[in-house]
């Protein structure tokens, strides 16, 4: 059982509290302003999410998870993650369940098992990573009439791996997931060692960020990490959105949609160090 460990910090950790600020970033003005409304049958393949502190982030994540709660429940929902503290050396998925505030989330051990045999770029071990924890809630939240049903496959990948492969392994094992990329946009600011311009700072990184959203709008995975790598952009997640889009393309989706966008320094008025948050969705 892995315990959270970033409760309290990045999200609340009382059951109560935490739904209260989820609902809040439903209804926030950077959000999509209500609250889900009942499911329907349309399928969405995937979603690109953020993983900062809900007072920040929440509200493009619901944009994201409203797109889930609003659609076909999925088998497995497949989360794809970077790796902050440089703890794994590759691709590292756990079979354990997480014990979460909102109740536990069991791991898809068939699922797992399956795709370890398929891809031996990627190794069973124990996850400490809040870019996957922090999906967690949103997704019990999105999936509360199916609480019980509800199995994930979290996917930490460091570095570039062989996206193609995992594409056809995942979908050779499941026709019937939902693929999570967690991933916040540029970090921009001394506290983040990136500051490519001084002058205009709101309007060029976001500039800079639409760009990027572009390459992945258009599912061209090989263009979108050809424009992170010459322009050095801090996209945390980027191979995780690699590998969603190669995944989602095997499933036949035809293009993302970009939902919302805003930084963090929208909501502080202070760009002098800001995160961008965006949430996308693949159909």
């Amino acid at each position: 059982m892995i315990k959270p460990s970033f409760a309290g910090q990045f999200y609340p950790d009382d059951f109560g509290e935490l739904n209260k600020e989820i609902e809040d970033s439903f209804k926030s003005d950077f959000g999509p302003g209500a609250l889900p409304e009942k499911r329907k049958e349309k399928k969405v393949f995937g979603i690109v999410a953020p993983h900062a502190g809900y007072v920040y982030s929440g509200a493009a994540a619901a944009w994201a998870y409203k797109e889930i709660a609003e659609s076909r429940f999925a088998q497995t929902y497949v989360i794809l993650a970077p790796d902050h503290n440089g703890r794994h050396l590759k691709a590292t998925t756990s079979l354990e369940t997480w014990d979460m505030p909102f109740g536990p989330v069991k791991a898809d051990q068939g699922f797992i098992k399956e795709l370890l045999s398929k891809c031996d770029f990627i190794e069973e071990g124990r996850i400490i990573e809040h870019a996957i924890e922090v999906q967690l809630p949103f997704l019990q939240f999105a999936c509360r009439d199916r609480l019980k049903e509800l199995k994930i496959v979290p996917l930490v990948i460091p570095s570039a791996i062989d996206f193609e492969k995992l594409a056809v392994a995942i979908n050779e094992i499941s026709e019937d997931c939902c693929i999570i990329a967690s991933s916040d946009f540029t970090h921009y600011g001394p506290s983040y060692g990136y500051r490519p311009f001084s002058v205009a700072p709101k309007e060029r990184i976001k500039k800079l960020d639409n760009k990027a959203i572009d390459c992945i709008l258009k599912l061209d995975s090989k263009r979108f990490l050809k424009y992170v790598k010459a322009t050095k952009a801090t996209i945390c997640g980027q191979y995780a959105i690699a590998a969603a889009i190669e995944i989602v393309k095997e499933m036949f989706a035809k293009k993302g949609r970009l939902l919302a966008y805003y930084t963090s320094g929208d909501i502080s008025k202070d760009y002098t160090n800001s995160v961008s948050y965006a949430a996308i969705d693949f159909r």
